[in-house]
């Protein structure tokens, strides 16, 4: 960014890499590893209380240096980006979890009617899923607070002068230091159909009024069947999830910090906007399955009543 003094000159201003790392406590290590490193001691020091008079010195004398380092490892490793305790803890939860989960009550009894099968089968367990409703304005209900999503552009700093990029990012600032409750931001990149609409265009093209509309429209068909088969275009989606606090009052909490969300952001230059109920099931169907194709917006909302058309009589003719 520029500084005060004149026009150009920039201001480096360093950053840590990973905001979210715990707090060093005392010789470079975290409060959580001083734990685990003081439950050992404490542990060990109980045992060579206990066994010193039953067990030789050097046995145990080996026994601790194995332990020890054992624990020293558990503290300091790390694997996958992760704590190694931190890590194991996730991989014995992981293989202790059930490997099946269906959205009905499994654990209903089987009626006397019903003829049980001979051997033993593992049914699938409840798949208890965060979000309970998603009303028509986008709302979506958690356990014990709401949220609402808002789509936002991007922004290319690049092609901004410095004082542009300056007040940008102080507009920015101001709005992530506005934040009082947990807001996430999700940028995924998705691929693009191309040869969809180049189809769809095509045959559009046939029912132009004019024959230069007609050709302009097969010359741009026929570009992005071109484009389609020497690259992957992608686009990228920019999704902001704002929730609300447990005992924030009101039944449209979440639709009121997404509508200040959108206006906090307007100074951005961004388009954003708050989606409704059908935007919002498929922002979140496309979260849950990024490798298959988006779903469109005027799908119902899964607390919609869904009614189908009147039936069609037919009268035979007297």
């Amino acid at each position: 960014m520029s500084s005060p003094g004149g026009e150009g000159e920039l201001v480096r201003a360093r950053m840590p890499a990973d905001v979210d790392a715990p707090d060093k406590v005392l010789y470079g290590l975290t409060f959580r590893q001083l734990a685990i490193l003081a439950v050992a001691a404490l542990a060990g020091y109980a045992g060579w209380n206990g066994l010193h008079t039953r067990v030789p010195g050097p046995v145990l004398l080996g026994a601790a240096v194995i332990a020890g380092g054992l624990v020293f490892g558990l503290v300091v490793g790390r694997r996958d980006g992760l704590a190694l305790d931190v890590w194991l803890l996730s991989a014995v939860r992981h293989a202790r979890s059930p490997r099946a989960l269906s959205t009905t009550d499994t654990t209903a009894e089987i009626p006397d009617w019903v003829q049980a099968p001979s051997s033993r089968v593992s049914l699938p367990a409840p798949l208890t899923l965060p979000a309970e409703r998603i009303s028509d304005a986008g709302e979506i209900t958690l356990a014990g607070s709401t949220a609402a999503i808002v789509a936002a552009s991007s922004v290319n700093l690049a092609l901004r002068t410095a004082d542009e990029q300056a007040a940008a990012i102080a507009t920015f600032g101001r709005w992530l230091n506005s934040l009082s409750t947990p807001t996430q931001i999700v940028v995924s990149a998705q691929p693009v159909d191309l040869r969809s609409h180049a189809s769809t265009l095509a045959a559009a093209a046939a029912g132009m009024p004019h024959p230069a509309l007609a050709a302009a429209a097969g010359d741009h068909a026929r570009f992005l069947e071109e484009l389609a088969e020497r690259r992957d275009p992608l686009r990228r989606q920019v999704l902001i999830v704002t929730r609300t606090s447990g005992g924030e009052r009101g039944e449209h909490a979440a639709r009121r910090r997404a509508d200040g969300t959108v206006r906090a952001l307007s100074g951005l230059g961004v388009t954003t906007r708050v989606l409704d109920g059908h935007a919002a099931t498929a922002a979140l169907a496309a979260a849950a399955d990024p490798y298959r194709a988006p779903r469109r917006g005027g799908l119902a909302a899964p607390d919609t009543v869904i009614t189908g058309p009147a039936p069609i009589t037919f009268r035979s003719p007297t």
